[in-house]
């Protein structure tokens, strides 16, 4: 896909109006094809702040907007999605290089589902009754049973800054449960693929308009620029950012937010560890793994990355692991067969070039791929194995965000415990064991947000965020209710 409709100049979402950007635009590539997919609105300073003062002025009426109104708006958006799949999975799959399949179920599909749950989270209870309290008389007054509850309240102004990995999925995830708890949001996109956030954002404002909301509810701005980022977070309306992205950006957007004791909800980095027993069932063990391989090109901090074989298996695991990753297709990612597409851009198939140059110049043994295939144009790498890894290893210690994963054996429980935990990350973590026992009780003991079993599947109603240094908060289900509100205790004499 090259220059089509979506070519055309987009603009930005601000107070209930699209408004040209002050510093022009900037082109959005096809990682695939390395041709211009669109042209994306570079916003100024001035226009992102402008942004979140609509947000403000927007967020009275729409938190007292009746929860059925917003279940209405974030169904109506849903609908908006589901009737322009075909085109927008085709866009996904154009500006994030995610093969087809991945881009229509995984990326617009998702998105669409969380729009339909939030919309069902909007009607869920905000209020939880406490018991009675007897209070003696005192200094407060004379003897009284009070009553209370814990209310459930939106927090304001929410600015959402997305990934690029899934420009569909992740804003919806932040967007759809704000609005639903009666936030107003800024919602900023990630530079390399705006453009399905603006169909997104499109669809929403649609919805709102129909519903006759206050203008500013959503608003949308993007560009390249750093500037436009930190303007998103530093502005004084803003009351909370929820951002999915580096932990070294986490970092930096924390420190603002302390400053302005802004609320934070930050899904970071991830070197997921999957410790593989001796008594594991390898086949499964193998195919949950390859996902790094395959799945977004290992562009997800939720991948397996580290894999931890306990020595009675580890060399027939290297071996399985290298013969998956010569079978996957690697090329266009609009052919049905592809399994394996470009990373983001140039940039970053060079830092993962570079990752794989390191790893060999640390003493890793390069088992297969890390080479760039034979094809005419688009970013790609091969999939990539090491082997003989120490833990001291930069390859095993920081977060790649391609397909490379390393190997490291171990001998028994306590060190397989000791090798996961010993990482500045916690996102997610996996363990494959014909012993359910064994498995759980190692799970208890692995510092991390989240524990796969047998199993690389998700529960979507599961809390999801990372210990140490992979996050801060909970999302997904009705934890992102809770995330994306305070709470406010009510008292009265009973």
């Amino acid at each position: 896909m090259s220059a089509s409709p979506d070519a055309s100049p987009e603009r930005l979402l601000i107070g209930g109006e699209w408004t040209a950007p002050d510093r022009g635009h900037y082109e959005v590539i096809d990682p695939a094809t390395e041709e211009v997919v669109g042209l994306a609105a570079e916003a100024s300073r001035e226009q992102v702040y402008a942004a979140a003062r609509a947000a403000r002025e927007a967020f009275g009426p729409w938190s007292r907007t009746a929860p059925e109104t917003r279940a209405r708006v974030l169904d109506r958006a849903a609908a908006i999605l589901a009737r322009n799949l075909d085109p927008y999975a085709r866009l996904a799959r154009a500006e994030t290089g995610a093969t087809a399949g991945t881009a229509r179920v995984m990326q617009v599909g998702v998105a669409i589902a969380r729009l339909k749950r939030y919309a069902r989270g909007a009607l869920e209870p905000v209020e939880t009754p406490l018991p009675p309290q007897i209070n003696e008389a005192g200094p407060f007054g004379k003897a009284a049973v009070l009553g209370a509850l814990a209310a459930r309240r939106p927090v304001g102004v929410v600015t959402c800054i997305t990934s690029y990995n899934n420009p569909w999925a992740n804003p919806a995830g932040k967007i759809a449960p704000a609005l639903a708890m009666g936030n107003t949001v800024v919602i900023k996109p990630a530079p390399q693929d705006p453009l399905s956030v603006h169909r997104l954002a499109e669809a929403l404002q649609e919805a709102l308009d129909e519903a006759g909301a206050p203008p500013g509810v959503v608003n949308l701005v993007t560009g390249r620029d750093p500037s436009v980022g930190e303007a998103a977070v530093d502005a004084p309306d803003v009351d909370m950012v929820s951002f999915t992205g580096s932990t070294a950006v986490g970092q930096r957007i924390a420190e603002v937010c302390g400053r302005g004791m802004k609320r934070q909800l930050m899904e970071l980095g991830g070197k997921g560890a999957a410790l593989v027993f001796d008594d594991a069932d390898l086949d499964a063990a193998v195919a949950g793994i390859g996902t790094t391989y395959s799945f977004y090109s290992g562009q997800i901090c939720t991948a397996p990355t580290r894999v931890l074989a306990q020595r009675g298996i580890h060399d027939r695991l290297v071996e399985r692991l290298a013969g998956y990753a010569a079978r996957l297709k690697i090329g266009d990612p609009g052919e049905r067969d592809t399994v394996v597409g470009p990373l983001i851009s140039a940039a970053h198939r060079d830092r993962v070039e570079s990752y794989v140059e390191l790893g060999r110049k640390e003493g890793a043994h390069l088992i297969t791929g890390g080479d760039r295939p034979s094809l005419p144009r688009g970013f790609y790498v091969a999939p990539a194995l090491f082997t003989d890894c120490t833990p001291a290893m930069r390859v095993v210690r920081e977060e790649i965000f391609g397909p490379v994963v390393v190997v490291l054996p171990f001998d028994d429980e306590e060190g397989a415990v000791a090798l996961a935990n010993d990482t500045d990350y916690g996102l997610l973590d996996y363990v494959w064991s014909g012993d359910v026992a064994r498995a759980f009780r190692v799970a208890g003991r692995l510092r991390t947000g989240g524990v796969g079993v047998n199993t690389v599947g998700r529960n979507m109603e599961a809390p999801f965020g990372g210990f140490k240094r992979s996050g801060v908060g909970r999302d997904v289900g009705s934890y992102a209710l809770h995330a994306y509100s305070e709470t406010q205790a009510v008292v009265w004499p009973g």
